[in-house]
C-alpha cells in the first residue's frame, strides 16, 4: 500500500569525491577553499587518491545505497523517487535541486550521509540546502533535512556486528585480549568547542561520537575501549581533535596490545577517509609494531542502514519522537525535540598560514 505524504521525493545530500583522476585537484580544492590548508598537504593527498586510480569510492557506495533505499521505499509503502546530490563535487547539489524543480517536485525530505551534529557533519548541510535553493530561485522546492542519527538502533546494530564480524578475522591466539578502538573524523578543537547551542556546553560533535562508541561497544559485548581520531588537515600549528589513531597505536604497543580492532564508528561508508587512513596508513603502522590488525565494516552496504531512511521519514512524518538509545541532545530540525538553535554549531575562521 502506498502512503499519502506530504514528501514528493527524496533528496541523498552527501560529501562528494572525485571519479577520475583530473577531478581530484579540483576537488580537494573545492573542500578546503578557505580553510587555510598548505598546498603541500593537497599534493599529499592528490597523492592518496592516485593510489586508487583518482577515484573516490564515495560516489558509487552513494548509488548502490539509493539502489537500496529505492527498494526500503517501496516496501514501506512510501512512492518517492530518489535524487543524488553533494557539496564537493558532481553531481552538485545545485544542479540536482534544479532538476527537481524542473520534474515538479514541490516538497522533498533530506537525508545527509552524516549522522552527526557540528558544523560540517550538519550545519554545513542546511547551508548547502539554503544555497542549492537560493540558485535555483522561484519554484525551488522546499528541502527538509531528517534528523541526526549517530545512535539510531539500526545503525548501533550495524555498527557492533562489524565489530564482531572483526574480531572473528584475527587469528585465535590474539583475539580474545585486542583492543577495540574506535576511529571519528578529526575537527579542529574550537570547531568542536562551538558544536552545539552555547547555552548547552558544545562540544556536541565529540559528545555524540563518545556516546555512539559506548553504544557499539555495549552492544558488542565490550567493556573496555578506546576513542581516536583520524584524517586532521589544515595548518599544523592549529590544535584538532586528538589522538590520531597512529600515535595511538604507538601508545598501546608500548602497553604490550598485540591486536587490534579498528572500528571508524564516525563514517558511513568506506571512502577514501577510510580505505587510506585506516586500512593503508593505520595497517602499516600496525604491521610495522608487530600488531594484529583488522579494521570493521561501516554500515553503509548494511541492509539496516537503507532501511534507517524510511524509518527516519515516517518518524518525521508521525511527529514521533526519536526512535535512539542515546541521552546526547540531536539537532538539525525544527520538531520532534529536534532543533538548532540560532548561534549553534557556527564555523571556524581558520588562519590562512
Amino acid at each position: 500500500m502506498t502512503l499519502d505524504v506530504p514528501f514528493d521525493a527524496l533528496l541523498v545530500l552527501s560529501f562528494g569525491g572525485p571519479e577520475k583522476p583530473d577531478d581530484v585537484r579540483p576537488f580537494l580544492e573545492n573542500v578546503t577553499r578557505g580553510r587555510g590548508v598548505p598546498p603541500e598537504r593537497l599534493d599529499a593527498v592528490v597523492e592518496h587518491y592516485m593510489h586508487f586510480g583518482g577515484v573516490s569510492p564515495i560516489n558509487a557506495l552513494n548509488r548502490e545505497l539509493i539502489g537500496r533505499v529505492e527498494d526500503e521505499l517501496v516496501a514501506s509503502g512510501l512512492d518517492l523517487p530518489v535524487y543524488f546530490g553533494n557539496r564537493n563535487w558532481h553531481p552538485m547539489v545545485e544542479d540536482t535541486v534544479a532538476q527537481m524543480r524542473a520534474d515538479g517536485i514541490r516538497n522533498a525530505a533530506v537525508f545527509a550521509t552524516s549522522a552527526w551534529g557540528g558544523y560540517s557533519g550538519c550545519r554545513q548541510y542546511h547551508e548547502d540546502i539554503a544555497r542549492a535553493r537560493e540558485s535555483v530561485g522561484a519554484g525551488a522546492p522546499v528541502l527538509t533535512k531528517l534528523r541526526q542519527y549517530f545512535d539510531h538502533p539500526l545503525v548501533v546494530g550495524a555498527f557492533a556486528d562489524a565489530v564482531r564480524a572483526a574480531r572473528a578475522e584475527l587469528p585465535a591466539t590474539t583475539r580474545e585480549q585486542a583492543r577495540l578502538v574506535f576511529t571519528a573524523h578529526s575537527v579542529p578543537s574550537a570547531a568542536d568547542r562551538n558544536a552545539g547551542p552555547p547555552a548547552e556546553g558544545g562540544h556536541l560533535y565529540s559528545r555524540q561520537v563518545a556516546e555512539a562508541a559506548k553504544l557499539v561497544a555495549a552492544e558488542a559485548g565490550v567493556d573496555d575501549f578506546d576513542l581516536v581520531w583520524q584524517s586532521r588537515s589544515g595548518p599544523p600549528q592549529v590544535p584538532w581533535l586528538d589522538p590520531d589513531i597512529c600515535d595511538h597505536l604507538d601508545v598501546l604497543s608500548g602497553k604490550g596490545v598485540r591486536a587490534v580492532i579498528v572500528c571508524p564508528v564516525g563514517f558511513v561508508s568506506d571512502h577514501l577517509e577510510v580505505v587510506w587512513d585506516l586500512d593503508t596508513e593505520a595497517k602499516d603502522k600496525a604491521d610495522e609494531l608487530g600488531m594484529d590488525f583488522v579494521r570493521a565494516g561501516t554500515p553503509g552496504r548494511d541492509r539496516r542502514f537503507a532501511r534507517l531512511v524510511p524509518a527516519l521519514i515516517q518518524e518525521r512524518l508521525a511527529g514521533q519522537a526519536p526512535v535512539r538509545l542515546g541521552v546526547e541532545p540531536l539537532l538539525g530540525s525544527t520538531e520532534n525535540g529536534v532543533r538548532c538553535a540560532v548561534d549553534c554549531c557556527a564555523a571556524v575562521t581558520r588562519p590562512t598560514r
